[in-house]
């Protein structure tokens, strides 16, 4: 029995009926619920869509989002360049989208070292070119001077091309999705003028989600996080709870029996800087998901942070950061108030936006490169 048939049968057995009425609204809204995250199982797939026969494949509602056209307000500008390839290794292949910006002089750009490199993770049925227009990180890379790369997730890997946050396989080193994507970025540093202590990864929902994977399983390579709208670490290692994470309820992994030989849980060890991004009206993803990414990012700093928090106007906002002893901030949270699961202040000519700002992508890229080289060994 799949997980849309165990809901309807448990709304039957109270005696609703979820085929007709108002109650075949509430199990519409379930559907669309668990699709925008990739764990909508038991609908069927168009058949260009299907997965191929794998234990491990889920069928989910899947959702095509066309790319910007020329003329759209995020399109790419034309001073760089905006690329399609294709990445292979014995994980998978994906392909992706990676922006070049033309030369200038910039402050980024000065360094002899390279470039840095902003690996973004689009969400559940986003594309790149999508991902793209609605967090304009293009625009930021030709005003900074870094390379942006948009691995885009395969529909064969998951129908609504959700990253596999919540399986438990994609969630270690040298496997999986994270060993893909580890693979994907270290190419493209080979190939451009990158330089290696300055990558940075950020996603919005399933991608934050594997955003913090990558900065767990990978901490060599990858020098800051950037989560908006997402979950923690092994917050969920199969789909019953992935569903409860989602919702706010047992995070952390916390499905089995603390210390029984089923217990899946993992904790975050590796202290990599992390800013976190959260709407506190997100049905979708809980905002206390967002907490809970803060504190695994904090306790595994092993000297003490000092918190100071502020408010902001506009679209309402709390932000909190997180210093050592020398100053540097290594942990940032924003608290969107009355925001819900969108990209803080993305275009609208992308999906799941919210153009009332503050601008996400802008403070995330202000903290990753406020942040000291990995090689200098201070982080």
């Amino acid at each position: 029995m799949n997980i849309q048939e165990t809901i309807e049968r448990a709304l039957a057995s109270a005696g609703l009926d979820t085929r007709s009425g108002p109650m075949r609204g509430v199990t519409d809204t379930i559907r669309n619920a668990l699709a925008s995250v990739g764990l909508a199982v038991g609908v069927a797939a168009a058949p260009a869509q299907a997965a191929p026969p794998n234990a491990n494949t889920m069928d989910v509602v899947a959702r095509d989002v066309p790319a910007p056209g020329p003329d759209a307000a995020g399109a790419v500008p034309a001073a760089g360049q905006f690329v399609l390839r294709s990445f292979s290794a014995p994980a998978g292949t994906r392909a992706y989208k990676l922006y070049v910006p033309a030369p200038a002089t910039g402050s980024s750009r000065s360094h002899a070292g390279g470039l840095p490199l902003v690996v973004m993770l689009h969400g559940c049925t986003q594309s790149a070119d999508d991902f793209a227009a609605g967090t304009q990180m293009n625009r930021l890379a030709d005003e900074h001077g870094f390379l942006v790369v948009y691995p885009e997730q395969a529909s064969g890997a998951n129908a609504s091309r959700c990253w596999n946050w919540f399986r438990a396989e994609d969630q270690v080193r040298g496997a999986g999705e994270p060993a893909l994507l580890a693979g994907l970025v270290q190419a493209v540093v080979a190939e451009h003028p990158v330089d290696p202590a300055r990558v940075y990864v950020a996603g919005l929902s399933a991608g934050a989600a594997m955003a913090l994977v990558l900065g767990e399983t990978y901490p060599e390579l990858f020098a800051a996080v950037g989560a908006h709208s997402g979950l923690p670490y092994a917050a969920a290692h199969d789909i019953p709870s992935a569903l409860a994470a989602m919702k706010g309820r047992g995070v952390m992994g916390r499905g089995h029996l603390p210390g029984t030989p089923d217990d899946p849980r993992r904790h975050a060890m590796q202290p990599v800087p992390v800013i976190v991004f959260h709407g506190d009206r997100d049905h979708t993803v809980q905002h206390s998901n967002g907490e809970h990414i803060v504190q695994q990012a904090a306790r595994a700093h092993a000297a003490g942070l000092s918190a100071r928090t502020e408010e902001g106007q506009g679209r309402r906002y709390t932000r909190t950061r997180h210093t050592n002893a020398q100053g540097q901030c290594l942990v940032e949270s924003w608290t969107l108030h009355g925001a819900g699961h969108a990209w803080s202040g993305g275009d609208a000519t992308g999906s799941y936006t919210d153009r009332n700002g503050p601008d996400a992508s802008a403070e995330m890229l202000r903290f990753f490169l406020a942040l000291p080289s990995q090689r200098s060994g201070t982080r």
